[in-house]
C-alpha cells in the first residue's frame, strides 16, 4: 500500500543537527493526510510512498519546531513552585494566549524557578532521516480522532 490520505504510517527516524550531531532517534505512527501529526515538510516527501521508502530532509526552523517565542520564557518565586518537581521536569500553566501550556524547568537558582515554554529545539534547523516501515489503511476511529492508536501511536 501506498501513503495516501488517511493512511496509517509507521516509520524509523533520526534527528540530527544539519552538522550531524545526534538529537533524537526511535519510531512513530502518524496519520498522513495534514493532520498535523509530523512536520508537513516531511509529510509531503512521504506522500505516495511504501514501505522501505526512505528519505533525509534539511528542515530550516520554520519546517521544524519554528522560532523561539521569548513570551513563552518565564521566572517564577520558587515559593509557588511544586514540591518534587526538578531541572528537566514539566509543569503545566498558562500561556500568554490563555490555553494551556507546558513549561519545561531549566533552572532552580536561588529564590527563583526559571522555566521555558519552547520546545526544546525550537529555533534550531534540523536533519530528519527516516524509513517507512509500515502503510496500512487508518480505522474510522482514528480518523474522527485525527491520530494513530496502538503501537508508536496514541494510547488511550
Amino acid at each position: 500500500m501506498n501513503i495516501t490520505k488517511d493512511a496509517a504510517v509507521t516509520i524509523t527516524y533520526k534527528v540530527t543537527t544539519p552538522q550531524g550531531k545526534p538529537l533524537d532517534a526511535g519510531s512513530m505512527a502518524y496519520l498522513h493526510g495534514g493532520y498535523d501529526n509530523i512536520f508537513p515538510k516531511v509529510e509531503a516527501a512521504l506522500d505516495g510512498q511504501a514501505v522501505g521508502f526512505g528519505t533525509t530532509l534539511d528542515l530550516a526552523v520554520d519546517d521544524a519546531f519554528g522560532a523561539r517565542d521569548e513570551s513563552l520564557v518565564r521566572t517564577i518565586p520558587k515559593a509557588e513552585f511544586p514540591p518534587g518537581v526538578k531541572v528537566g521536569g514539566q509543569l503545566q500553566g498558562l500561556g500568554a494566549d490563555g490555553q494551556p501550556q507546558v513549561f519545561n524547568v531549566v533552572k532552580i537558582k536561588g529564590p527563583e524557578v526559571h522555566l521555558d515554554g519552547n520546545h526544546p529545539l525550537a529555533g534550531q534547523a534540523l536533519q530528519f532521516s527516516c524509513k517507512v516501515t509500515g502503510v496500512r489503511a487508518a480505522t474510522a476511529e482514528e480518523i474522527a480522532h485525527r491520530h494513530v492508536h496502538g503501537a508508536h501511536g496514541h494510547q488511550h
